[in-house]
């Protein structure tokens, strides 16, 4: 059956799946430690609110022009939370809730004379990860690298506006290759099935799981012709409940 597989393809969805746990593992901890759960939502919208608003206005698709429209108001969202984080730090969380549903409602309303409206919208929700070339994994995984050399040294000293701008800027790139959904399980599900390990060993722990997620995810939605985004969702549903009651029963067993 592996001979069947499309290697061309699978290849660099899976590569581009790696690459996006990469930063998003040690920042879905992050959001669980600090309580803001449903930010990676939030900032996801909001990249594809600029997305949409650069389609609405009939810039090409792979301009420049997208991308900065997309990473520009991650960030203008990023500096809004930070600054309602420090004043309001009791409602940040529904204030972030409200940020999302702006964002998402705004995308909305933009599409709405949009004779490609929908398709546009199913793409940034589910994205494109099948889609993905090595040419295009190239300079998102710099951007990646320098993100992570970014969090691990300035952020422990940063206050949380590193945290915030190094969230706003890979939560652009991730969006545009896998879409908002499978951004929201990369950073949280793997993070949730390690709460209570060591920082290591959860670190490590939340890459395995989102590797094989992804792995098994892009497998079976090859062989079953269903959308990829989707199905490694699930699979990572399912490897991160698998995974959680192994901790945890290893745990009690000490």
């Amino acid at each position: 059956m592996l001979d069947a597989l499309d290697w061309s393809i699978i290849g660099p969805a899976f590569v581009a799946g790696l690459i996006v746990l990469s930063t998003h593992v040690p920042l879905g901890q992050e959001v669980l430690r600090r309580g803001i759960i449903f930010i990676d939502l939030a900032i996801a919208q909001v990249a594809g609110l600029g997305v949409i608003a650069a389609y609405a206005m009939e810039w090409d698709p792979e301009g420049i022009e997208v991308q900065l429209a997309a990473v520009g108001a991650a960030l203008l969202a990023a500096f809004g939370l930070h600054w309602t984080e420090k004043r309001w730090t009791r409602i940040q969380e529904p204030l972030i809730g409200t940020l999302f549903i702006l964002a998402a409602t705004g995308g909305i309303l933009l599409l709405a004379g949009n004779p490609h409206g929908s398709e546009h919208l199913k793409d940034l929700l589910v994205g494109q990860i099948l889609w993905t070339t090595w040419g295009a994994l190239w300079p998102v995984a710099l951007l990646y690298a320098a993100a992570l050399v970014i969090w691990f040294w300035l952020h422990p000293r940063s206050g949380g506006l590193i945290f915030y701008l190094v969230f706003a800027v890979v939560v652009t790139a991730s969006v545009q290759i896998v879409g908002i959904y499978l951004v929201f399980a990369s950073l949280i599900i793997p993070a949730l099935a390690t709460v209570g390990m060591r920082r290591g060993n959860r670190l490590l722990a939340g890459y395995i799981i989102g590797a094989v997620s992804y792995l098994v995810g892009i497998f079976v939605s090859f062989w079953l012709d269903l959308p990829t985004g989707a199905v490694i969702v699930w699979s990572m549903a399912a490897v991160a409940l698998l995974a959680g009651i192994t901790i945890a029963d290893k745990r009690e067993s000490t």
